[in-house]
């Protein structure tokens, strides 16, 4: 198992120095992977190219490119301009968004969002392969018909042959359209208590293909706090989590706190999704329990993050994509480096 960082969405943490500084670091640690996100923002790609030319070794995912942001051969050419960019060093994370930030600040319909996808995957690889791009799907039409459009070729080869794809994906089905179509899976609030049937989702999708897991990077965003004090350690994760689990969606089409409803937590995701709904934002961050915040983070001393990091590893996760939520640019270094030393201690490090 290797580590990553996930530096979330670029800006919301103060200067741009700390945050290349951030990266840095992790890339002298021997992190594998730096992800940015997106959502209506700060978008992904200009961060990711900002930071091909601030590192040498780490690599550059998008933890995720939205698909309703952009057209597929758009997507092509923007991951084979990062990977020319950045020495072959960039990997394509996608999801579909949700249907308020589809719809409301893209104007896309989210409606069918696995048809969407799997249409999405199949015609940026095509392009990645440098074919030239004919595609008459439910959702795209490649050239249009009735037009004067032609069928086009990517004019740039890109590093590698193979750009690796990850899926943002939720829910059953999801799951396995991400085990059948992409090489990674960047799940959110991924517990190992819970992974079984996660998994077994993926490895339906990859049977589809004939492939099993090997290779398959697993590739979950993972909050990190080290300390001494459980509950202190869970207190700067409770924001996040309940933006999520109240937040991201409505109240009717909340993939996350459906996703908190599988694992158990039902009547406490409700709870938080009424009360950040009714804008009582502190109160809702309290109510996240406790056990799901430990279930789905790094808490603690380094001991027992080492104890947990092995949990993940036997779950499956194969690169372990940390999110620290430190209170100053110092202490979000500190983090990185206990981590790293835990890694060490668990007897993972690849």
């Amino acid at each position: 198992m290797r580590l990553g960082l996930n530096i979330g969405y670029w800006g919301l943490r103060g200067r741009n120095s700390d945050d290349v500084a951030t990266v840095r670091e992790a890339e002298r640690l021997g992190y594998s992977v730096v992800w940015a996100a997106e959502a209506y923002g700060s978008d992904a790609v200009t961060v990711l190219a900002f930071l091909a030319a601030q590192t040498s070794t780490i690599d550059l995912g998008s933890a995720v490119l939205q698909i309703p942001a952009r057209t597929p051969t758009m997507t092509a050419m923007t991951a084979a301009t990062l990977d020319t960019l950045s020495g072959g060093r960039f990997r394509l994370g996608l999801g579909v968004s949700g249907p308020q930030v589809s719809e409301g600040w893209h104007g896309v319909r989210f409606g069918k969002p696995l048809a969407r996808t799997r249409e999405y995957v199949e015609i940026v690889r095509m392009a990645l392969e440098r074919k030239t791009v004919r595609y008459d799907g439910e959702t795209y039409q490649l050239p249009l018909p009735d037009g004067p459009g032609k069928p086009l070729r990517l004019m740039i080869p890109s590093v590698r042959e193979r750009i690796p794809i990850y899926l943002a994906a939720i829910g059953p089905k999801n799951l396995e359209l991400a085990g059948e179509i992409a090489d990674g899976w960047q799940p959110v609030f991924f517990s190992p208590q819970h992974a079984d049937e996660h998994l077994t989702r993926i490895r339906a999708g990859r049977a589809k293909v004939d492939q099993g897991l090997d290779g398959f990077d697993i590739a979950p965003t993972v909050p990190i706090v080290v300390g001494d004090d459980l509950d202190a350690c869970a207190g700067p994760v409770r924001p996040y989590a309940a933006l999520y689990l109240g937040g991201m969606g409505s109240r009717q089409q909340n993939f996350y706190n459906d996703l908190a409803t599988r694992m158990g937590f039902g009547d406490a995701a409700a709870r938080v999704q009424d009360l950040y709904l009714g804008r009582n934002y502190d109160a809702a961050a309290a109510a996240v329990p406790f056990e799901f915040i430990d279930a789905t983070s790094l808490l603690g001393p380094v001991e027992r993050i080492a104890d947990r990091m092995a949990e993940f590893a036997a779950a499956g996760v194969t690169t372990l994509s940390l999110t620290p939520h430190g209170n100053d640019h110092e202490e979000t270094i500190a983090t990185l480096r206990a981590a790293a030393e835990a890694l060490e201690k668990s007897g993972l490090a690849a």
